[in-house]
């Protein structure tokens, strides 16, 4: 059963969900062999995820992600390089096109403020 956390950051597109989700990496090497990799997501948005990937990976670098779950593909670039955890790093990666629902989950609208309490009484005029 997958733990799900909503962080709010004022600076992102979409909410981030700490959700891990098991996926698989296609890329190339930086000699041009190809790489599959058994990972997982530690965080997903409407845009891309936080995942870990074994080094070496640059900003800039496209990656074919699959969804282990449902076998959907999306291409993806790394956007982001974090810390790096023994041989693996976190990488931020971004749909190159617009696929919220390769998570398999229904993201709230851009516009979307969360409730610091119980849902708000319409106003009446």
């Amino acid at each position: 059963m997958a733990t799900v956390q909503s962080t709010v950051v004022g600076e992102r597109r979409s909410q981030r969900l700490l959700l891990r989700i098991a996926i698989q990496t296609r890329r190339q090497s930086l000699a041009g062999k190809p790489i599959t990799e058994a990972t997982e997501t530690l965080a997903v948005n409407a845009h891309g995820a936080l995942i870990r990937l074994t080094a070496p990976v640059i900003e800039g670098e496209e990656i074919v992600i699959r969804n282990e779950r449902t076998q959907e593909e999306q291409i993806c670039r790394v956007v982001y390089i974090g810390p790096a955890q023994g041989a693996r790093v976190q990488a931020g990666i971004e749909f190159l096109h617009p696929t919220p629902q390769l998570w398999g989950i229904i993201f709230p609208p851009d516009d979307w403020e969360p409730s610091l309490g119980s849902p708000q009484q319409p106003k009446h005029a």
